[in-house]
């Protein structure tokens, strides 16, 4: 059976493929680094502390876990035509570190998430109780009139 395409050419395609996902995955890390470090230097110099810095792990998580797909991603490219048993060997290694990587980075990138939701949560129940309990007591055991907001005379 003749050959359609060439391998050495395929070849020269599958490498420049594998060199252009290989600088997306760069472009993105890069990228998250840059937003992260701006993030932490204008929460710096607003005296924010951990809620912001745990805002900004997050984002860079975000953009690692993403880069690290581009990378598997170029790993498989590279192995896609005509892979020999030590390639085959060298990306199984190479994708379950970055799998293992990526799984623990998406759930640290969870956790965070949830525990960003908890105090939220929290507060949303907390007001809804005081609106509650304003329309439980009422304008008139409340102390206020309808529409005012100060507080009632002292006796």
């Amino acid at each position: 059976m003749p050959q359609l395409i060439k391998e050495e050419w395929l070849h020269g395609v599958v490498s420049l493929l594998v060199r252009l996902v290989e600088a997306a995955a760069a472009i993105v890390i890069f990228s998250g680094a840059a937003v992260g470090f701006v993030l932490f230097v204008i929460a710096a110099v607003r005296g924010q502390r951990t809620r912001s810095f745990e805002r900004i792990r997050l984002t860079l998580g975000r953009f690692l876990a993403l880069g690290l797909e581009f990378q598997l991603g170029s790993d498989l490219l590279r192995t896609a035509v005509a892979p020999s048993w030590q390639q085959i060997g060298q990306l199984a290694a190479v994708a379950a570190i970055r799998t293992a990587l990526n799984y623990f980075l998406g759930r640290e990138i969870r956790e965070e998430q949830r525990q960003e939701q908890l105090p939220e949560a929290k507060r949303e129940q907390e007001a809804g109780r005081e609106r509650a309990s304003d329309t439980l007591r009422g304008p008139a055991l409340s102390g206020r009139g309808e529409g005012e907001s100060h507080p009632p005379p002292a006796h």
